[in-house]
């Protein structure tokens, strides 16, 4: 067995990882290329591609045939990029969400990830924790877990320590005394000895993986899904019709196959799925630079529309970082900033709620207590720990039963006030005055604790801790700075349209006297969680509109505020920490747990992961969802404006009577530029001025709305109409077929280009146009001119793309007209900056 004292030290550590290995499970291995080739090879579009690929070869196209077949290995390359891009971003995400466990080694307490654990490791579990390991107990208080992981029983098991730390009984006996991996701490709290780690565990024998990022289709991702097999179907019933036409009215049955797979390949919107799949991988990864951990896809679209953020204070709004401030008592008042140490009464009392800490000191309020300057619980070897009190829900008290090598007994507690007040049994005069004090400490925002001594009431502790007899001793006052920046944020939330609700189990005066520094809006009041008890839920309904700070509100009551704002309408992003809050976390629009004090039930049950307990971060994840959604919608409305021109091409010249335009490689070749585009060009694209200056957008709102639509056909229109009409005008004009389409093709390319830079951004196309986040954009269009020239240049080229050789003074007409016709947009901006201008001289 390892000395509890101690635990092992680091050889120790060293031996026992070579002997177990690392705490991990397998994961499934990444997709190979094979695979990812399968998944391709079932997309339309891929299919299209190789049946072209494969009707140039029946015929003997050999050159046509290996260009499309050379594309297909290309799209298979870029999908496997975009893959391992995403999934770069998403193991970087699991690494950030991996857990960590206190683990006592070599005398220390220490915090490592949960991998690092090895077999003899001394672990430290609490109240609403993720077991990370299986192991014996050591030592242990009230322990009940809940293994239903395991078992399939949602039934609270209760645990207890090895007698002397000596295994024995039976298995069924030895149970009682074992914890597992992936078992959930119900209650109490224990000292366990790790016996196995990874595989070797219960989990692992069983082969189950525990709390993993879960992807799920979005709400947008099924909507998108439905657009894209909608355009699917229109695209087989025209593609059909266009082959069915040629072969019937013209005879040719080998030119209808080909224009037809054209068709459909023009009209097939396959790059809304991949798009939303990188934005929401992407939007994830970004998420966690600024210290947020999106555990679901969903809330990179919901984080912008959110509302209402409902806040706790300590942590959250406050650094967390716990100072004694002051200590009153009957005969007593020491204030922690005077420059006299307390004297010998205020020592006795300090020393009295350091009774009542726990030793591992996880609470901020107990490691104020314990980290006082030369003051130490007196003749702390004497005394031994017989039992903890602890703090519930219902009872905001936690205590300490301690005793002496003579049998006597010193019992002390700490907790709320009005609990304590509640224990001590106090008189109305004495209840009166305990409140006056408790206000007055309030009032400049110290967090108040009441402090009281207990006796057995027969000599012997009793199961609860209100059949002790209590006698109150004083109020403990703490000190936790407001964070710098949450002023700021909070002003910038309030210019977003979002409305801050601060949530707080404090004392009622201490949370108005932090939200008016903070710069909450105070005017209504504070609601208390006995007032909040006694109303029904219209009633509630009606007053969560008014109300920004709640006080004494227990964890399960942050569930009726959550729906009583969800009645209202709001998108409500909620942030929790402890088991109780979980209900509140699931129900909320945005779940947000802390990282740093959170529970594994609360993170388990939330969205996002606050890693750094700020709200400053919980704006700027508010900012980044809005520009991430943003930056959605502008490649959405690109993707539906280039598909117009792509399919028009492919279908309206044979509408009027003139020679094929678009054949399968072209269009393939157009769709090589669109995908990479889309993961650069846009997802890169940083957030426009004044977003945050924007109202909410509601929930229902969709990605691409009716304005979107009419801006997407009127850009994709004007392209199709500057191509056709230049392809239609070279044809009259002596040019043949093949540098008509060169040139047509030379237009839509630059459009292209021209329609990405126009819709990338709100201004004007040439603001910021070589700044750095464009850089990339810069060599795809380097790269797809060198592409495009290569193909009018290179006899074989040439051939296999059906391109003649126009004049020099032909491409620089067609490059204009295309990035005239791609830049439509812009005329769009021009026209919004005028009237903006004539509304406000107006």
């Amino acid at each position: 067995m390892t000395p509890l004292a101690t635990g092992l030290n680091p050889d120790q550590v060293r031996q026992s990882r070579r002997r177990s290995g690392a705490n991990v499970l397998p994961v499934a291995p990444r997709r190979g290329l094979a695979r990812i080739a399968l998944g391709v090879l079932r997309e339309p579009m891929f299919l299209l591609l190789l049946l072209a690929a494969a009707v140039y070869l029946m015929v003997g196209s050999l050159g046509e045939g290996l260009l499309l077949a050379g594309f297909a290995l290309i799209s298979i390359g870029l999908v496997a990029l975009q893959e391992r891009r995403s999934e770069r971003a998403v193991e970087a995400l699991k690494a950030l969400g991996d857990p960590v466990v206190c683990v006592r080694r070599d005398a220390q307490l220490q915090r490592i990830d949960a991998a690092e654990l090895v077999v003899g490791d001394l672990i430290l579990i609490d109240e609403g924790e993720r077991i990370p390991a299986d192991g014996w107990i050591r030592e242990t208080e009230a322990l009940q877990v809940d293994e239903s992981q395991l078992t399939g029983e949602s039934v609270m098991v209760t645990k207890r320590a090895l007698a002397s730390g000596q295994i024995s009984g039976t298995e069924p006996e030895q149970e009682q005394h074992q914890v597992y991996s992936g078992s959930l701490v119900s209650t109490g709290h224990a000292l366990v000895q790790v016996s196995a780690v990874g595989i070797a565990t219960r989990t692992g024998q069983i082969g189950r993986s525990l709390g993993e990022i879960r992807v799920e289709a979005t709400r947008l991702q099924r909507g998108v899904g439905r657009i894209v097999r909608l355009f699917a179907t229109l695209a087989l019933i025209a593609s059909v019709g266009l082959w069915l036409a040629f072969g019937l009215l013209r005879g040719d049955w080998l030119q209808g196959t080909l224009s037809a797979i054209a068709l459909a390949m023009a009209m097939l919107p396959e790059e809304f799925p991949m798009a939303m799949a990188i934005f929401f991988a992407m939007g994830a990864w970004r998420l966690s630079q600024i210290q947020v951990l999106a555990r679901r896809s969903s809330v990179v679209e919901t984080l912008g529309a959110a509302s209402v953020l409902c806040v706790d204070k300590t942590g959250t709004l406050t650094e967390n970082q716990m100072q004694l401030a002051e200590l009153r008592a009957a005969q007593v008042r020491w204030l922690a900033g005077a420059s006299e140490r307390p004297d010998q009464a205020a020592v006795e009392l300090l020393q009295l709620a350091q009774r009542a800490s726990r030793s591992d000191a996880r609470d901020p309020m107990d490691r104020a207590l314990l980290k006082l300057p030369g003051i130490t619980p007196s003749d702390c070897s004497a005394w031994q720990l017989r039992r903890e009190y602890p703090l519930t829900s219902a009872l905001p008290v936690y205590a300490q039963a301690w005793q002496d090598p003579n049998q006597r007994w010193l019992i002390s507690a700490k907790g709320a006030p009005e609990a304590i007040a509640e224990l001590c049994m106090l008189s109305a005069s004495e209840h009166a005055r305990m409140i006056a004090e408790v206000n007055a400490m309030a009032d400049s925002g110290l967090r108040v604790l009441a402090l009281a001594e207990g006796a057995p009431p027969h000599g012997a502790l009793p199961e609860q801790v209100g059949e002790l007899h209590w006698q109150l001793r004083g109020l403990l006052g703490f000190s936790d700075p407001l964070r710098k920046g949450v002023p700021a944020a909070l002003r910038t939330a309030t210019a977003a349209g979002i409305t801050v609700k601060m949530i707080t189990g404090d004392h009622p005066q201490t949370a108005l006297a932090i939200a008016r520094q903070a710069g909450i809006d105070a005017s209504a009041g504070v609601l208390a969680g006995d007032q909040l008890a006694q109303m029904d839920q219209a009633t509630l309904r009606e007053r969560v509109a008014a109300v920004n700070i709640y006080a004494r509100v227990r964890p399960e009551q942050k569930l009726r505020l959550v729906e009583a704002l969800k009645e209202r309408g709001e998108v409500v992003a909620m942030t929790g920490d402890g088991v109780n809050d979980a209900p509140a976390l699931k129900s909320a629009h945005i779940g947000i747990a802390m990282g740093e004090r959170g529970t594994d039930v609360a993170r388990e049950a939330a969205a996002i992961v606050l890693l750094k307990e700020d709200f400053s971060h919980l704006v700027d994840a508010v900012h980044m969802g809005r520009r991430i959604f943003d930056n959605l919608r502008k490649v959405m409305v690109y993707i539906a404006a280039i598909h117009l021109p792509i399919a028009g091409l492919a279908l309206l010249p044979l509408l009027f009577g003139l020679p094929p335009m678009l054949l399968p490689a072209h269009v393939v070749l157009t769709e090589m530029l669109i995908d990479p585009m889309c993961s650069i060009a846009f997802e890169n694209q940083p957030a426009e001025a004044g977003l945050m200056a924007q109202r909410p957008r509601r929930m229902d709102e969709p990605l691409i709305g009716s304005r979107e639509l009419i801006l997407a056909l009127f850009q994709g229109l004007v392209l199709l109409l500057a191509c056709l009409g230049l392809y239609a005008a070279a044809l009259q004009h002596g040019h043949d077929q093949d540098q008509s389409r060169a040139l047509a093709f030379v237009a839509m390319t630059a459009g292209n280009l021209a329609m990405i830079r126009s819709n990338s951004q709100r201004v004007a196309l040439w603001w910021g146009m070589f700044s750095r986040e464009q850089r990339a954009y810069w060599l795809i269009a380097l790269l797809v001119s060198a592409l495009l020239t290569a193909a009018l240049v290179v006899p074989a080229l040439r051939v296999l793309f059906g391109f003649g050789v126009p004049s020099g003074s032909m491409l620089i007409l067609a490059v204009g007209i295309g990035l005239i016709g791609g830049s439509a947009m812009e005329w769009v901006k021009l026209w919004r900056r005028l009237r903006g201008r004539a509304e406000r001289t107006a």
